[in-house]
């Protein structure tokens, strides 16, 4: 079984609450004293897990210069995977409140993490993305999803124009943002099972990821800023659709 660090704060609190079995040691600054370590320290202490006070940078190294807190794990990387077997299963459970989102070419893993972050957020029942020219789950992702990659389902696919198809038989309705769309997110119905896609940081959807959507919809600019980050997009398009299963109402006349 592999061992990786992860590191940050929020990151490896989620590991511990939510998969204590998989942490096999927490290394600590040793000159940090602050009540958020010790809360930090007693949680892993109450788990079993071994406690060491490091020095900082021994801890910069196990995180590869990245930004720890001081804070660094080490982690059994058992975390459950999927496949696109179990997509038709996960939307069964879901039920008629089903919301997945398909990211088609992420590769940054900041903004994958930040893609978790917010479909935790805003009950995301599955993230779909394709298994080539795209990020999957490294610590990175893990760090900046602050919890949400322990919540929500990651399901790595071969062919993303199959796996659409398979999500509109399972009863999916599919919303690609495109900034080149006629009709606005708030044009848009989200209530029912919906799936959100979303294009790569830079090039957007592809031919075929844009065809194989039901409606395309577009996020109103007023400034001179042309296209958002997929990351605040994805959040944008969640939130309103979250927003109107809440309040049973949409912008739609």
């Amino acid at each position: 079984m592999k061992e990786e660090f992860i590191f940050g704060m929020h990151a490896v609190e989620a590991a511990i609450k939510y998969e204590p079995e998989s942490v096999t040691t927490l290394f600590t600054d040793k000159y940090r004293k602050d009540e958020k370590i010790r809360n930090l320290m007693q949680l892993a202490n109450d788990n079993n897990i071994e406690v060491i006070r490091e020095h900082k940078q021994k801890l910069e190294k196990m995180a590869g210069g990245s930004r720890h807190q001081g804070v660094v794990a080490v982690y059994k990387n058992n975390i459950k995977t999927y496949s696109e077997a179990d997509i038709s299963n996960i939307i069964k459970a879901a039920g008629n409140n089903c919301l997945v989102l398909v990211l088609d070419g992420v590769k940054d893993p900041h903004n994958l993490g930040a893609c978790f972050r917010s479909a935790d957020a805003a009950g995301v029942d599955m993230i779909i993305v394709p298994k080539d020219r795209a990020v999957g789950l490294t610590s990175t992702v893990r760090k900046v999803a602050c919890g949400g990659a322990e919540k929500v389902p990651l399901v790595q696919i071969t062919n993303l124009s199959r796996t659409m198809k398979k999500l509109q038989e399972d009863g999916l309705w599919l919303v690609g943002a495109a900034g080149e769309a006629e009709k606005e997110l708030y044009d848009i119905d989200f209530k029912g099972p919906m799936g959100i896609v979303l294009g790569a940081e830079e090039d957007g959807l592809r031919r075929l990821t844009r065809e194989n959507c039901d409606f395309l919809a577009k996020i109103p600019m007023l400034g001179t800023v042309e296209s958002l980050n997929v990351s605040v997009s994805a959040g944008i398009f969640l939130f309103e659709a979250l927003r109107q299963r809440k309040n049973g109402t949409s912008s739609v006349k």
